[in-house]
Order: C-alpha cells, then structure tokens, then sequence
C-alpha cells in the first residue's frame, strides 16, 4: 500500500506513521500495519496489535449490526444485500439456486482515490 505524502496528510494521519507507511516498500498486510503502529506508539508490539484488533472488531461488530463505518479519508465500509439468485454450476451446468445474502461493501473515499492514481 503505498500513498502520497499529499493525500496522507490530507487525510490528517500522525505523521510519524505516515513516514512508516510511505516507506514501507513489501506488502501491506496485518503485520505490518502492527509494525507501523508499534514504531508509533511508545508501548509494545502486544499493545499495538491490540489496538490494530480493536479497530477490525470495531468495524466488523458495526457492520455486524448493519451499521455503516465511515473514516475519514480511507472511505465507507457498509453492508449490501444480495438478492437470491439462480446460477450454473461451472462443472456440470446444472441450475442452482444461490440464497440472499448479506455481503460487506467498501467505498473508497476521494483522498484515497487520489492517493492510488
């Protein structure tokens, strides 16, 4: 995940953590946002992945509830409600019937957009 130091900042980021961010050239994933966190924080890597666990629950819990979760500057996760459908099983062409459902749904906020081009 690499952005701008323009778009990071816009979006109002500490920017101790936007450095690590921006600098960190191998794949975004968990641990390393553990790791971004951490170089932040002035307390242990136990801390700063609890807090990294916090915020997903946090998000998860919320659309969990049917809640929208917006933060400012990555964008809008919210849940979607799939209507039930009828498909072909790819294999042996027979119709199946797909059951409504309920799907996460994540809406990029301009900075972000703007960060990526």
């Amino acid at each position: 995940m690499v952005m701008t130091r323009s778009a990071v900042r816009a979006a109002g980021r500490d920017q101790q953590l936007v450095e690590l961010l921006i600098n960190n050239k191998k794949t975004m994933n968990k641990a390393a946002i553990v790791e971004a966190v951490h170089g932040v924080l002035a307390g242990t890597k136990v801390q700063a992945e609890q807090a990294v666990d916090t915020v997903v629950n946090s998000i998860i819990d919320s659309l969990k509830k049917g809640e929208e979760v917006s933060i400012a500057g990555l964008g809008i996760f919210s849940v979607k409600q799939r209507a039930a459908r009828e498909a072909r099983n790819p294999r042996t062409g027979e119709a199946i019937k797909v059951p409504a459902m309920k799907v996460p749904k994540f809406r990029a906020a301009k900075a972000l957009k703007d960060a990526v081009k």
